[in-house]
């Protein structure tokens, strides 16, 4: 057994036993001993000259202090690793850990550990006891700089900004900062929340109808009231010449049956006033969507000017 100095073992607790050579060294162990400890497999070496003093596969908090380490004190969390310690939902996983240095520092991308150099780090950065965490903004833009696809980009965007981790100035700013490196997804992402998108499938719908020939305009998450001024449940899209509203009924808010009750509530809201409740799913939008775009073409042409008629209004 090891024998730690209170000191040493407490370093270990609070690093959650993942400890770096130079600590190991100053408390009086030598390369050699480290050898034979990692060698007998009773640790592991994780990075260069970064040690767990535990086997088995590493906790997701354990890889990123393990990094954090590993790139130096100046280091920040960032990217999809970022997004992971806030609690993001949709945001994709990875077992790399993204951090981002300062532009002069020397450390390269080691095993999990991914580093990035910058000219500048994040003066907002949010500073825990073991590594600073870039801000979220800072840390969506750089997690969808990484990503290839629009789909998960769109995720993380929206979230971002419907759940209150940031608000769209602080994602703009980034953006800019970011410039023209590989930004084209997030900022079509962004322009899509700005239009008023609050979900990735949402988006999708949108994009889906912009290529038909036949609707209108439609108006996103539209303020409905009747003609007493009373408020009206908001859908997602709405075409007002035909008081056709559109849902997107994603799982993450049925996961109970009061979910569900209120949906059905805002459904009942509407139908009650004479309004025709269109209901997709995500994946119905993104495996047929022509079938939506018909569905919804059909629905319009046969009640076009029916609004005329109706006690709703678009406040």
């Amino acid at each position: 057994m090891v024998d730690f100095t209170t000191e040493l073992a407490e370093t270990a607790h609070r690093q959650q036993q993942i400890l770096t050579r130079a600590q190991l060294l100053a408390a009086g162990f030598d390369d050699m001993f480290l050898y034979r400890q990692t060698r007998r497999g009773l640790w592991q070496r994780v990075l260069p000259a970064t040690y767990a003093l535990v086997t088995g596969t590493l906790t997701d908090e354990q890889r990123r202090i393990s990094a954090a380490l590993y790139a130096g004190p100046e280091a920040q969390l960032t990217g999809l690793a970022a997004l992971c310690w806030y609690g993001f939902r949709y945001s994709p996983r990875t077992d790399d850990v993204h951090l981002v240095v300062p532009h002069q520092s020397r450390r390269k991308s080691s095993g999990h550990a991914v580093i990035a150099r910058a000219l500048a780090v994040d003066d907002r950065a949010r500073h825990t006891a073991l590594y600073p965490v870039c801000s979220p903004a800072r840390a969506v833009v750089d997690a969808a700089r990484g990503l290839r696809h629009l789909r998960p980009v769109r995720a993380v965007v929206a979230e971002a900004v419907q759940r209150g981790f940031t608000d769209l100035a602080a994602l703009d700013e980034e953006i800019r900062r970011a410039r023209r490196s590989r930004t084209a997804l997030v900022r079509k992402a962004f322009s899509e929340v700005v239009a008023g998108a609050r979900s990735a499938p949402e988006a999708e719908l949108r994009e889906c109808l912009a290529g038909s020939r036949l609707l209108p305009d439609l108006l996103w998450n539209p303020r409905l009231s009747v003609g007493d001024g009373r408020r009206l449940p908001t859908p997602d899209g709405y075409l007002a010449d035909a008081a056709v509203a559109l849902e997107v009924d994603s799982q993450e808010f049925h996961f109970t049956p009061d979910d569900w009750a209120r949906t059905l509530d805002r459904h009942n809201e509407l139908s009650r006033l004479g309004v025709l409740v269109l209901h997709f799913t995500p994946a119905q939008i993104r495996r047929s969507p022509t079938l939506v775009r018909r569905t919804v073409e059909e629905a319009y042409e046969s009640r076009r000017g029916l609004a005329a008629t109706l006690d709703v209004r678009v406040s």
